[in-house]
């Protein structure tokens, strides 16, 4: 399936603490849109959204708070553990996201565009119209160590957030390009406009 636009589209993923945030800036600080899924994902259950009224619907009152918002607290609790829960929220909101980056997408006008996904591995069949797949990648134990550092939480909760995600290798059997980000974060600015060269490149050949 081809994307219905005439931009280059590129999919930045990669595991929990990888550090795509930190790639993402660095395309932004370049000119180039960045399009996230969980942006996306906030977006289309926002007060007054469909997303909202449906998982309401389906869910039950009990999972808004007072504000009428997600009481996102009650549905982890509500989700966790129950598997046929977990794929109805899914149900609802991943068509929902997905046509939002796919908006972004079809109006954008740069000479190309990215899309952060965190979860491509696992709904990579969704995404077969994009030119191409980044990957930035950290072996498990860095993640591991980084999520400590950065969340304050403990080794088990950091390993089963680690379990919960695609494997290492089942996202950089889908990457056209790889940045390792195992190092100083100072060291993405190089990776970054060398990527940054080739995609106007072959966003150039595209068009």
């Amino acid at each position: 399936m081809t994307a219905p636009h005439a931009a280059y589209v590129v999919a930045l993923t990669g595991g929990i603490a990888a550090g795509k945030s930190a790639v993402s800036r660095r395309f932004e600080a370049l000119g180039i849109h960045v399009y996230d899924a969980d942006v996306a994902a906030r977006e289309v259950i926002a007060p007054g959204s469909e997303g909202l009224a449906a998982i309401a619907a389906h869910f039950g009152a009990e999972v808004l708070d007072a504000k009428g918002q997600l009481d996102r607290a009650a549905m982890r609790q509500r989700v966790f553990a129950n598997e046929p829960e977990r794929r109805a929220l899914e149900a609802i909101t991943h068509p929902r996201i997905r046509g939002w980056l796919r908006e972004r997408v079809v109006a954008d006008r740069g000479p190309y565009c990215m899309l952060a996904i965190p979860l491509l591995a696992e709904n990579h069949e969704h995404y077969r119209w994009v030119d191409r797949v980044l990957v930035v990648d950290v072996p498990e134990s860095v993640q591991l160590e980084r999520l400590l550092q950065r969340d304050g939480i403990d080794e088990a909760l950091a390993r089963r957030m680690i379990e919960r995600q695609a494997r290492r290798e089942q996202r950089l059997a889908l990457a056209h390009d790889v940045i390792e980000n195992s190092g100083d974060e100072s060291a993405l600015d190089k990776a970054v406009v060398e990527l940054h060269t080739r995609y106007l490149s072959l966003a150039q050949a595209k068009g």
